[in-house]
């Protein structure tokens, strides 16, 4: 096989492996973008590299990837983000291959909204090693040789991140789709006519919720109870502030899923302006994630658009 044959046959081998390098890099990363970017590095490190050597391309490559990860999650500017937790994760509209596997509900789990949020709060390594071990199956014997640990240190990071993660299992059991969407349903419906009382009613005693504040703060908005909560929601949905925020266009409400959780899109023409999802639990709401900062809509936008919209929830608003 001539060299431009053999660069084109290694080069299928890398693209054969791009989804799932890139799944497993916005699970460590949390950003599509940066996702991106750590393959297209990977990628390079491929090209250089004397790949007659490289016995398995498959592991080879998820050491670079996952390295290639730790580096950025290490960085001084991922550690003050972290520090003044101003990190949402970029979400993702349900279909795209960046989302990577979903057979098993550990999978599923690793890449919901509130479990990549609280990744935010592990290390580096222990972050790495959930990941690994949770949605890629790999051994504690693969992880010790990716990351330069010992066998006994991976068990011991994988169990820290286990304990620290519980906080996203609200307990009980998720709604069934028809379910999910009329929970949501009645939640926008809700929110978007002032019922204070109903709102509550939706949500757990326990209920949490995050937002980025459309990318206008500095640090990220919690609220701790239903009563909080519901109050946000009525201010963030009426129409008045609505028109006021998003000026220049009528806002569109669309139901969809987003990291496997059923969400509400507002969509002005074409765009994606925000996303809020819903973690589900027993019938009600357990929790509420809301992003509208534009840089961490890009790819979701992008995919809606492909997608084509389906009937509003709310044509105009």
């Amino acid at each position: 096989m001539d060299s431009t044959a053999t660069d084109r046959f290694d080069t299928g081998r890398f693209e054969a492996s791009r989804d799932r390098l890139a799944s497993l890099a916005y699970r460590l990363l949390g950003s599509a973008a940066d996702a991106e970017d750590a393959v297209q590095d990977a990628f390079l490190h491929w090209q250089a590299a004397d790949r007659g050597r490289i016995r398995v391309p498959e592991a080879w490559l998820t050491k670079i990837v996952t390295n290639l990860c730790l580096d950025r999650l290490r960085s001084a500017q991922a550690r003050r983000e972290r520090a003044a937790g101003v990190r949402l994760p970029e979400p993702l509209l349900d279909g795209d291959p960046m989302l990577g596997p979903a057979d098993t509900f550990e999978q599923r789990e690793s890449v919901s909204l509130a479990v990549l949020t609280l990744m935010e709060h592990l290390s580096p390594v222990e972050r790495a090693v959930y990941v690994l071990r949770e949605a890629f199956s790999c051994s504690h014997a693969e992880i010790t040789e990716i990351l330069g640990i010992t066998e006994s240190a991976s068990q011991q990071h994988l169990h820290r991140a286990r304990r620290r993660l519980t906080a996203a299992r609200h307990g009980g059991s998720a709604a069934d789709p028809a379910s999910a969407r009329r929970i949501v349903e009645e939640f926008l419906a809700a929110a978007t006519s002032g019922r204070t009382d109903h709102l509550v009613a939706l949500l757990t005693d326990d209920a949490t919720a995050v937002t980025d504040g459309a990318g206008l703060t500095t640090r990220l908005l919690r609220y701790d109870t239903p009563e909080r909560i519901a109050a946000v929601a009525r201010a963030g949905f009426a129409p008045a502030a609505a028109r006021r925020r998003f000026a220049g266009g009528a806002l569109a409400f669309h139901y969809g899923y987003v990291n496997g959780s059923p969400a509400v899109l507002a969509v002005r023409g074409q765009d994606v302006v925000g996303a809020v999802a819903f973690d589900l639990s027993n019938g009600r709401i357990a929790a509420v994630c809301g992003i509208a900062a534009p840089g961490r809509l890009t790819r979701l936008a992008g995919a809606w658009r492909r997608h084509g919209p389906d009937t509003p929830l709310i044509a105009a608003w």
